[in-house]
């Protein structure tokens, strides 16, 4: 499920974008001014930013650079009243990656979305490797390495450290873990999950007894907060 952070001061709008995009399956946040926008676009850990030019605070201009240049790579879809070429192409010199102009079609701000969500995934497989500290995951090996040297690991920890790594940042209950790892139907136990985190944790962490990285929220779940080169 695709995270996507509305950046739109018009009520009536965002309104209507956070249901539509809530029910295509998306899951949103909506703010209403560039600071928070900024903030929240870099805390977030989102695969879209849906962005409004004209916001209190800040500008959609300021917010897209200031995304840009604290090196946030999600796809930034830009939302617009105006119609002159200039402020689109400096939008675009920005880093935004589209524009829709309002009033917009719902069914093609969707198809924008998802063409975006596409092209997103498709270069994040293409990188292949993620790092943090002294750790690489190699999802075309299969392979976890610390400190340049191979991690053994089973299937269902690396299938369980890739979810956290998909999911950085965010919240997960054990029941999403279960869901998203072991598959619907599976008949185990939330002492499972326990077990495999803390099997995963002996191989990330630099004291598996004090995580650092692989974090319990007390009575949710789990929150994977790496340290990225």
């Amino acid at each position: 499920m695709a995270r996507i952070l509305i950046a739109e001061d018009e009520p009536g709008i965002a309104l209507t974008l956070e249901d539509d995009l809530t029910l295509d399956g998306y899951e949103v946040e909506v703010v209403a001014d560039g600071e928070v926008a900024s903030r929240r676009g870099r805390e977030g850990c989102f695969d879209l930013v849906l962005l409004d030019i004209m916001l209190p605070v800040k500008s959609g201009f300021d917010v897209c650079r200031e995304l840009r240049r604290a090196g946030i790579s999600a796809p930034i879809l830009m939302l617009t009243a105006r119609t002159q070429e200039a402020d689109k192409i400096m939008g675009l010199d920005l880093g935004a990656d589209d524009y829709v102009t309002k009033p917009f079609s719902p069914h093609e701000l969707r198809a924008r979305i998802r063409a975006l969500l596409r092209r997103s995934t498709a270069e994040a497989t293409d990188r292949q490797i993620f790092a943090f500290r002294d750790v690489e995951v190699d999802f075309t090996r299969g392979e976890l390495r610390r400190g340049g040297k191979p991690v053994e690991t089973s299937a269902l920890e690396f299938k369980l450290l890739a979810t956290f790594i998909r999911n950085r940042g965010r919240l997960l209950s054990r029941d999403q873990l279960l869901d998203q790892v072991w598959g619907h139907g599976i008949a185990v136990t939330e002492r499972v999950v326990d077990n495999q985190v803390l099997s995963l944790r002996k191989k990330i962490e630099s004291d598996a007894a004090e995580p650092r990285i692989l974090v319990s929220v007390r009575g949710m779940g789990y929150r994977f907060d790496p340290e990225p080169y």
